[in-house]
């Protein structure tokens, strides 16, 4: 008995130990930041001094669009030296996933880690949903917060994007306490959640935001709170946003952040501030990775300096294959940067109630 116990015991620590020894470390030269995968849709979040980056994995073969199987976690002290955390979340880990690891985030609540997902479901659901899985650290393991996803199809009005209207979840947590969360496509939808964030509190709101298209993100500085989002642009998305007062608006839509991703028609914002320095993530289709090039369903996060303005607005983002290895600008030459989007005109945001009786009865 005591052997079999040192066996189940040395077997829990070398297993320990080929976990550890499989967290490869790697140093970014520039954008994109990882270089030995396809990487999509980053989702940034701090904690304990550490920046986490969560992201989908492309791996799509010539003639698919998309095929994303699993999400795979990267993390930073120096925002230099990033660890490979490998994947930390899969659709097929939800009971009623059945694939498609599209854009998602994770957010942290009273000690808790909550990953905010898009999955395609099977029976009933059949469409796209937003699910969460919760873990008690930030590279899990990650399981089903609820055992049911927490959007499905009938609970939002159908717009321009039917079936696949509910993609792309952001949650943000404000100073007391109040979990908010957007997502969309095609539609810019926007809900309270309650304090256990995993179940709705109120209705759902449709925010009428110029060109959105997909991919919100909502992040706080002071008192200016901002939603950033993929938006249309000329043949392919860029990234716009609009800033409110309070989560309950008005929101005044700002207009583009930065212009289209290279070679990828999706673009995909993340903001985040970590040890003093604020940062854009995105990501666009410029690697090749064993003679497969980027493409629409392999793409390559990047990272840039963020800049505020003094009224609050942010600066014109400029990618750049530099990224973040050259020093941020200074005050004088954020003050230079030119928006080239000098059509964009400033708007106050409708806000509109979800219509889902309209849904049910086939209006929509």
């Amino acid at each position: 008995m005591r052997n079999t116990l040192f066996i189940v015991s040395l077997y829990l620590i070398l297993s320990a130990c080929g976990e550890k020894r499989n967290e490869v470390k790697f140093i970014s030269e520039g954008n994109p930041i990882v270089t030995d995968k396809f990487t999509a849709d980053p989702a940034p979040m701090v904690h304990n001094g550490r920046l986490y980056l969560y992201v989908g994995h492309d791996e799509a073969e010539e003639g698919q669009d998309f095929n994303i199987t699993e999400w795979l976690c990267y993390s930073t002290k120096d925002m230099k030296t990033w660890t490979d955390h490998g994947c930390v979340l899969k659709p097929t880990d939800f009971s009623w996933g059945v694939g498609e690891a599209w854009a998602s985030q994770v957010v942290e609540k009273d000690g808790k880690f909550y990953y905010y997902t898009t999955v395609q479901a099977g029976a009933p659901y059949n469409s796209k949903v937003v699910g969460v899985a919760v873990s008690d650290s930030p590279t899990g393991p990650f399981i089903d917060a609820r055992g049911t996803p927490l959007i499905t199809d009938d609970m939002t009005s159908n717009g321009p994007r039917g079936w696949w209207n509910d993609i792309d979840p952001t949650v943000f947590v404000d100073d007391d306490g109040t979990p908010w969360m957007s997502w969309g496509n095609g539609t810019c939808f926007l809900v309270k959640l309650k304090p256990n964030m995993t179940e709705l509190d109120g209705n759902i709101e449709i925010l009428k935001m110029p060109k959105f298209v997909e991919g919100p993100w909502i992040h706080k500085r002071g008192n200016l709170y901002y939603l950033t989002y993929a938006s249309m642009g000329k043949g392919r998305e860029t990234i716009s946003y609009a800033t409110a007062p309070s989560m309950d608006g008005p929101w005044t839509y700002r207009g583009v952040l930065t212009g289209m991703a290279e070679n990828s028609f999706t673009i995909h914002p993340g903001i985040i501030e970590f040890k003093g320095q604020n940062y854009l993530f995105y990501h666009n289709a410029i690697l090749t990775i064993d003679s497969k090039s980027g493409a629409t369903g392999r793409r390559s996060v990047c990272i840039d300096y963020l800049y505020y303005l003094p009224d609050g607005r942010m600066a014109y983002v400029e990618q750049t294959k530099e990224g973040i290895t050259v020093k941020p600008k200074t005050a004088a030459e954020v003050a230079e940067i030119v928006n080239p989007y000098t059509d964009e005109e400033e708007v106050v945001v409708e806000i509109v109630q979800n219509d889902t009786e309209s849904r049910k009865n086939g209006r929509c």
